[in-house]
């Protein structure tokens, strides 16, 4: 007792607990009190639809040994482009043409550049508001030419303001936000870019910033004819990645437009006008339900709460790591459900090495469980990621799909990130829930090419330094996924 009264006489020891409060005081702030921005967290209206499509990107290895890249998603993207005729939005998360330099990828991002400029000046009223996220200037360290490209052609580009969002690295970003966000970011580099060895050096405080790790992490187009739902971003170094997306019409173009309205009004910008357009409801036997954020996570929860006996749930994911999300998957097994995870062996990013997190130990999670209705496998990747984040729900009557953006991790669901999903339920006969069968049919099965593999080939490299890694960043929350 002595010596804690001889402490509490130190300055020192006083201005150490201020520091401890001001922190604590910006984690729960940050992290839990601080209101979302309004039309955050979006559930559009549920919306019967006729008909909507379904694109896939696949990279394997086909029966003569040669390596396939079957792409489908953005030549989708650049058709729907040059159908508008009166206004484009996207909201692409990340948009640029940086690869490390160690392989040739397509040249997304400008062809999409490209596209949009073209239509453009084919239709000089065309209205496009191109949103995207701040890491494609490293957090302002320098000029990105896609962007600047756009601009340049007339293009209203939306920056998105993180700092609306909430924080989803609280430990770091309270100290941050206290000692050094004041800084800036502006200045001449001197660190190599982290995103690729052939962007521009940044600058210390940019780094900074990126070690936030908060995001626009949405991945969608829309124009007055269609709107498109995807896993994909414009960026080169992801151009082989395995993908998916899903492409609507209809009066859900509306409820999308509401939801990257609000994006770029807390960002500062203007956006376009939408309310003169009607969008005929049509009938017919699909429901589909556009959500963002939390709204996802519910939908997710529900599709899974509701699977027992007689169902076959498919799970393509790139990250997987949500608790309560497996803690579903587990009681839907137990309830009967036939459950099948194709998850990415998490082994590069941005063209660096990755230790196999979060999915090495989840995957050892779900096996650990001896639920023999739970059965696991590995898209077994090269240059690419299995970058696919789809839930499908077969049923013995009805089906449903949720399937766009968002991981199922904490920072994904919990609405730090934003994201964009799309519910799709109907007839299990209906031809959107034919093809996704297929298609998890055919990778599952490994049929007329090479695509999956069992759950041992990579769980070897689940060692327990890995393991002990993975926990201590979901206890502190200090993780990139």
């Amino acid at each position: 007792m002595k010596r804690i009264k001889g402490l509490l006489k130190k300055k020192w020891v006083w201005l150490l607990l201020l520091i401890v409060l001001l922190l604590s005081v910006m984690i729960a702030y940050h992290t839990s009190w601080k209101a979302l921005p309004e039309g955050v967290s979006y559930k559009g209206d549920v919306h019967q639809m006729e008909d909507i499509e379904f694109f896939r990107d696949l990279s394997y290895e086909n029966q003569e040994g040669d390596t396939v890249h079957d792409l489908q998603v953005f030549e989708e993207m650049y058709s729907t482009i040059g159908g508008a005729d009166d206004f484009i939005v996207a909201d692409m998360f990340l948009f640029n043409g940086y690869t490390n330099g160690k392989h040739e990828f397509p040249e997304i991002s400008r062809r999409l550049v490209d596209a949009i400029l073209e239509r453009k000046k084919e239709v000089p009223d065309l209205e496009v508001v191109f949103i995207t996220d701040q890491i494609n200037t490293t957090y302002g360290s320098y000029e990105s030419e896609t962007i600047r490209r756009l601009e340049d052609g007339g293009v209203n580009v939306v920056l998105t303001n993180l700092d609306k969002l909430r924080d989803s690295n609280p430990l770091y970003s309270s100290a941050w936000r206290l000692l050094f966000s004041w800084m800036g970011t502006e200045g001449d580099g001197w660190i190599g870019n982290p995103i690729a060895k052939e962007a521009p050096d940044v600058t210390l405080r940019s780094y900074m910033k990126l070690l936030n790790i908060k995001a626009n992490h949405r991945k969608l187009l829309v124009t007055e004819d269609s709107a498109i739902v995807s896993t994909a971003n414009p960026h080169d170094a992801s151009g082989y990645h395995e993908n998916v997306a899903f492409k609507m019409t209809g009066p859900i173009i509306e409820d999308i437009l509401e939801a990257e309205e609000a994006v770029a009004r807390f960002s500062g910008e203007e956006f376009i006008e939408y309310s003169s357009y009607e969008w005929e409801e049509q009938g017919g036997p699909l429901q589909t339900q556009f959500v963002t954020e939390g709204k996802i996570y519910d939908a997710v929860l529900e599709e899974l709460e509701d699977a027992g006996k007689g169902d076959n749930v498919w799970i393509g994911m790139y990250y997987l790591a949500d608790k309560k999300v497996t803690a579903r998957i587990d009681e839907a097994a137990n309830r009967g459900a036939e459950v099948r995870i194709i998850m990415d062996p998490n082994k590069t990013a941005f063209g660096h090495e990755k230790p196999g997190l979060p999915n090495l130990p989840v995957a050892a999670e779900l096996k650990n469980l001896g639920n023999e209705n739970i059965k696991l496998r590995w898209y077994d990747t090269n240059v690419e990621q299995y970058h696919t984040k789809m839930l499908y729900v077969d049923g013995p009557d009805d089906d449903a799909i949720v399937a766009g953006s968002a991981n199922y991790t904490r920072r994904n669901l919990s609405n730090l990130n934003l994201e964009a999903d799309v519910v799709i339920q109907g007839p299990g006969d209906e031809e959107v829930f034919q093809e996704v069968n297929d298609y998890f049919t055919r990778i599952w099965s490994n049929e007329d090419g090479h695509y999956t593999t069992e759950y041992e080939t990579y769980q070897d490299n689940l060692t327990s330094i890995r393991y002990a890694t993975y926990y201590l960043q979901k206890w502190t929350w200090f993780t990139t996924y």
